[in-house]
């Protein structure tokens, strides 16, 4: 059905059967590619993410080998058509490799989201052929990943006061400024970067650009030394009189605001999808801890106090992933999804802080040691909350829909 799918069904019938007790059930009414899917992502994670991630979260180590084994599999570039090197599936399939992934390695989940979503998602959407032929395909296969540029140092959720500039000089543009919080800065070798053309025109005077490594005046600063999500990288892109090309325009003069906020609709499908990983991830470390830790003369989960913990995680859970699946499906049929998708990103990520608390409750002090990867869920948790729009922002763009939909 799709290009990669012959890698994926010899992963599936190699790997060893998964460990983790849950079922895949809950996909059962899906479509037979995307519960196999499912189950392929689920088995990789459990055997090349989950032994890796603690080393690679403490040492702050870029998943290499473990990226290039996505692309090899088709992650990297899910909703990509074949023609430029994708895997062809829709949003639906890639918000639930996103999940399993993310259980595994949640900076493995934000690589392959910002790859996914961030890079080639605009590219794309807006870029044309010439565009998409140069600056996909080499970013499909894991070799190679993208980023996405618009927070800067005195921004942040204000995208459309950005204080880069491009100037028309005729035969190109002259890039100055700064961007902040970049994931995949490090080793991405391609960003798409937002900046002021026409000061004039406020937001409607952003356009985007293609910016590759290496050019003149495009520099890298330092990595950022993070609360979580540890094993990816997160930089300031820095330009000075940096060179840029009027072909990479992505898209017409002033349509980046326009390029930004439906990327990150889309995007926002992604990191629901990775703070539902964690979630799930916390949730199955609990219960496994809560059925072999006895106290009182019996396992814990004959408590009714964890009982409680459990229910409600797993109640915030589903309600979550069903979310986070409608905002794909809306995506996926052409139908508006903005309120859906930060609906779906609120409550993953606020399932994914509450999640991995309650895990590190249950566990107790064994919660708070590194040895355990509660602790570690905890602090990956708690940028999902933040970024490709911060909760309050969220709340906002739900609100103004509401309103919109239900006012007089």
């Amino acid at each position: 059905m799709f290009r990669k799918m012959n890698n994926t069904l010899k992963l599936v019938q190699t790997l060893r059967q998964t460990q983790a007790k849950r079922s895949i059930a809950c996909l059962s009414a899906l479509p037979e590619t995307h519960q196999m899917l499912q189950k392929t992502c689920r088995d990789f994670a459990t055997e090349m993410l989950i032994p890796n991630a603690a080393k690679a979260d403490k040492e702050h180590l870029y998943p290499e080998q473990q990226i290039k084994k996505m692309g090899e599999l088709g992650l990297m570039a899910i909703a990509i058509p074949e023609e430029y090197g994708g895997t062809g599936l829709d949003s639906l399939a890639y918000a639930i490799a996103m999940e399993e992934i993310s259980r595994g390695c949640a900076s493995a989940g934000v690589i392959m989201s910002v790859n996914n979503s961030l890079y080639l998602g605009p590219i794309l959407a807006f870029g044309n052929d010439n565009q998409k032929k140069k600056f996909i395909a080499p970013y499909t296969t894991g070799e190679k990943i993208g980023c996405f540029a618009l927070s800067e140092p005195g921004n942040g959720s204000d995208a459309g006061a950005a204080s880069t500039t491009a100037s028309d000089k005729g035969d190109h543009y002259l890039l100055n400024g700064t961007k902040a919080w970049i994931t995949n800065a490090f080793e991405g070798g391609a960003a798409i970067v937002f900046a002021t053309t026409d000061k004039s025109l406020k937001h409607k005077g952003i356009s985007a650009f293609i910016v590759t490594k290496g050019i003149n005046g495009f520099s890298i600063g330092k990595k950022e030394d993070k609360l979580g999500i540890r094993a990816s990288s997160t930089c300031q892109l820095i330009f000075e009189d940096c060179i840029i090309p009027k072909e990479n325009m992505l898209g017409q003069p002033g349509y980046g605001f326009k390029i930004a906020m439906k990327t990150l609709d889309a995007g926002r499908i992604g990191i629901a999808s990775q703070a539902l990983g964690i979630a799930q991830a916390s949730l199955e470390l609990a219960v496994d801890y809560a059925q072999k830790r006895t106290a009182f003369g019996k396992p814990i989960a004959k408590l009714q106090a964890i009982q409680g913990k459990i229910a409600d995680m797993a109640l915030k859970i589903e309600s979550a992933r069903l979310l986070t699946w409608r905002s794909a499906w809306l995506k996926d049929n052409n139908q508006s999804y903005t309120k859906e998708a930060a609906m779906a990103k609120l409550s993953a990520s606020e399932a994914a802080t509450f999640c991995s608390h309650q895990c590190i409750q249950i566990l107790g002090g064994m919660g708070y040691v590194s040895d355990m990867a509660a602790e570690r869920y905890y602090r990956d948790a708690r940028i999902t909350e933040i970024y490709e729009g911060t909760s309050e922002i969220q709340r906002m763009v739900i609100s103004a829909a509401a309103l919109k939909e239900y006012g007089s």
